[in-house]
C-alpha cells in the first residue's frame, strides 16, 4: 500500500514540476519517513548551479509562523500580554492606534492600512529604498485604519512587521538574534536565518521571474520592510524540524500552544491557517513574491509535513500541496492543465493597449504578443488568448484568468481598473 503511494507521489510531483518548469525544492513526510523528495532547476542560473534538497530557498510569508511563534515564548515567559493594547510593548515614538492588541497583530484584525496595493507606490517603488523604521511606520502603517480593531479579517504585513518590533522591544535582541537563540538553534535548524538582503549565505538560491517570456533575476526590494512579515531563509530540513517542533509541542507550554493553533477570523491562527481536508485538520500557510512560492502543510493528527520551496514561482504551489495531500488520503489529485491557445491578430490584440493605471498597470503588444506592464514597467508578464476576450500567464500557473473584456463593458478591464488611454 505504501509502496503505491509513494509511486502516485512520485508520479504526480515529477508530472506537475517539469509541466511548469518548476525550480525548488518539494518533501513530503509521514511519520518521520520521507515518502518522496525531488529538486528541480537552478539555485543559480548564470552558473548553472542546481538546486538541491539542501538548497536554501526565501520561504517569504510562511516566515509569519516563526514570529507568531516568537511572540509565543515572549507570552509564556510573562514578559508579554496578547490581549493588552500592542503599544505597551512597543517603543514610545511607535505608537499606533490605541485598542489594537497583540492578539490581533498575530491575528490580522487590527484593522490597520494595508499599503500592498496597486494604487500605493510602495511595493517595487519604495521597499527599494533605505529603511528607516520611523519613517516606514508613520508614512505606510499609521494611514487611516479601514476598520477598528477585531472586527474583520486583513491579512496585513504590517501586523507582522509590528510584532517583529514587538520582540525587538521587549526581548532587547534584534530580531534575527531571538528566533536564532530561541528557536532555529535549540531545534538545530542551522540553516535559517533571516535574510536582510546584505549578508552572504551560503548555498541560498537566487529568485527568478519571466520578462518577455525570458528568466530574469526578480527586481530588488529592501528585505528590512519586511522583517516579520517575510524575509526568512530555510530548507527542506530544517522545516521538517520545526514541523517536529509543532507535533511533538516543543518549546512552548501547553497553554500557549492552546492559543497558538486557536482558529481566528477566515481560519486564520496565529501564523498559520486551519482547515479540515478529508476530515482530518489541517494547519497550513503559503508565501508568495516575485520569484518565489512556498508552502507548509501540516496534518498532525496523521503525522504528514508537506513542504513546497520554489525559486522561481512557476507553478500554483497552494495547488500541488492539495494534490498531494488528496494521494495521500486516496483521492484523485487536481492536474495541470494549459488550456489551448486561441490565435488573436495583432489587431486583436491592441484593443486592449493602453494605461490601465497610470505607472502600475498596463497593455503593450510586442512581436504579434500581448504582455501585461507590472511593476513599475519592470516585468511584461505574456498573456495567451483562451477564448472571447480571456487571457491567461503563458509560463506561470494561476488559479484565475483574466476576462479582458467583461459582458456588457464599454472598455477593457484588468483588475478592475479600466483603461483610460
Amino acid at each position: 500500500m505504501m509502496n503505491d503511494i509513494q509511486q502516485r507521489l512520485g508520479e504526480f510531483i515529477d508530472q506537475e514540476t517539469e509541466y511548469w518548469d518548476f525550480w525548488g525544492a518539494v518533501r513530503v513526510v509521514k511519520g518521520g519517513k520521507t515518502l518522496w523528495e525531488t529538486c528541480r532547476g537552478f539555485s543559480c542560473a548564470e552558473f548553472g548551479v542546481k538546486n538541491t534538497m539542501s538548497t536554501r530557498f526565501t520561504i517569504a510569508s510562511v516566515s509569519k509562523q516563526f514570529t507568531a511563534f516568537a511572540i509565543m515564548l515572549l507570552y509564556d515567559r510573562g514578559q508579554l500580554s496578547l490581549d493588552e493594547d500592542a503599544n505597551a510593548f512597543l517603543p514610545d515614538d511607535m505608537r499606533i492606534p490605541a485598542g489594537i492588541t497583540v492578539h490581533d497583530l498575530l491575528a490580522h484584525t487590527s484593522g490597520l492600512y494595508n499599503f500592498y496595493n496597486f494604487e500605493d507606490g510602495f511595493y517595487i517603488g519604495e521597499d527599494r529604498l533605505p529603511f528607516d523604521r520611523k519613517t516606514f511606520l508613520d508614512k505606510w502603517i499609521l494611514k487611516q485604519p479601514v476598520n477598528p480593531p477585531g472586527e474583520s479579517f486583513n491579512y496585513n504585513n504590517a501586523n507582522y512587521n509590528l510584532l517583529a518590533w514587538i520582540i525587538e522591544h521587549v526581548s532587547k535582541q534584534s530580531y534575527a538574534d531571538f528566533l536564532h537563540e530561541n528557536i532555529f538553534s535549540p531545534l538545530g535548524m542551522t540553516g535559517t536565518v533571516f535574510d536582510d538582503g546584505l549578508a552572504v549565505h551560503e548555498n541560498k538560491a537566487n529568485n527568478y521571474m519571466h520578462d518577455y517570456g525570458e528568466t530574469i533575476r526578480v527586481p530588488y526590494v529592501n528585505n528590512l520592510f519586511l522583517k516579520g512579515a517575510g524575509a526568512l531563509v530555510s530548507n527542506c530540513g530544517d522545516l521538517q524540524k520545526w514541523y517536529d517542533c509543532l507535533k511533538q509541542r516543543k518549546l512552548l507550554s501547553a497553554k500557549a500552544y492552546q492559543r497558538f493553533f486557536a482558529e481566528n477570523l477566515d481560519h486564520y491562527c496565529y501564523g498559520l491557517e486551519r482547515h479540515e481536508r478529508s476530515g482530518k485538520v489541517m494547519y497550513a500557510h503559503g508565501g508568495d513574491a516575485n520569484g518565489i512560492s512556498a508552502y507548509t502543510q501540516y496534518f498532525f493528527e496523521d503525522d504528514i509535513c508537506i513542504i513546497i520551496l520554489s525559486n522561481n514561482e512557476s507553478l500554483n504551489q497552494y495547488r500541488l500541496g492539495e494534490g498531494i495531500a488528496c494521494i495521500l488520503y486516496g483521492k484523485e489529485p487536481k492536474h495541470a492543465v494549459k488550456p489551448d491557445e486561441v490565435p488573436l491578430s495583432e489587431e486583436d490584440l491592441r484593443k486592449f493597449t493602453g494605461t490601465y493605471l497610470p505607472g502600475k498597470i498596463q497593455m503593450e503588444v510586442k512581436n504579434g504578443k500581448l504582455y501585461l506592464v507590472r511593476v513599475n514597467q519592470n516585468i511584461h508578464i505574456e498573456l495567451y488568448c483562451i477564448g472571447p476576450n480571456t487571457f491567461i500567464r503563458r509560463h506561470e500557473e494561476q488559479s484565475y484568468t483574466h476576462n479582458l473584456l467583461p459582458e456588457g463593458a464599454e472598455k477593457p478591464t484588468v483588475w478592475g481598473y479600466e483603461l483610460i488611454s
